[in-house]
């Protein structure tokens, strides 16, 4: 058995570019930043950024045309690949996540575009909805 899935937090690093295969089959490719914060040893802070390739596929790819903006704060699932392709006799090689879940962090998304209401995607790659909590029953004996 073997697994393949990266989940990433972070802020969009460029409006994502939309492309379309036999007229019906979107694409979107944009960056995605992630820091993580630590203290050296001389008790200095330090931020460190990476940047991922993210590509979104068909239903998640027509709500990143429409939400997602540079800036936004983005929950991202997905898996790893790799591709190469040959130019001017130099091989390039690229690491992308191909996220297959997505889910926005900040409203601004919303407010922007011209609804107000979160996008609803149909197919396999959707976004989920939040999950719902109910109200503890009274008598409850838990401690906390």
């Amino acid at each position: 058995m073997s697994v393949n899935k990266v989940i990433l937090v972070g802020n969009v690093g460029r409006d994502p570019e939309v492309k379309y295969i036999d007229q019906d089959v979107p694409f979107a490719r944009f960056t995605l930043a992630t820091s993580e914060t630590y203290k050296a040893k001389n008790g200095e802070k330090v931020e460190s950024t990476e940047w991922h390739n993210i590509v979104l596929w068909r239903g998640l790819a027509k709500v990143a045309e429409q939400y997602v903006k540079k800036g936004s704060k983005l929950y991202i699932e997905g898996k790893i690949t790799h591709r190469q392709y040959e130019q001017d006799g130099v091989t390039k090689y690229f690491t992308e996540i191909v996220g297959n879940n997505m889910v926005m962090l900040d409203s601004k998304s919303y407010s922007e575009s011209k609804s107000n209401t979160p996008p609803q995607v149909n197919d396999a790659a959707s976004i989920p909805e939040a999950p719902s909590f109910s109200e503890p029953e009274a008598g409850d004996d838990l401690p906390f």
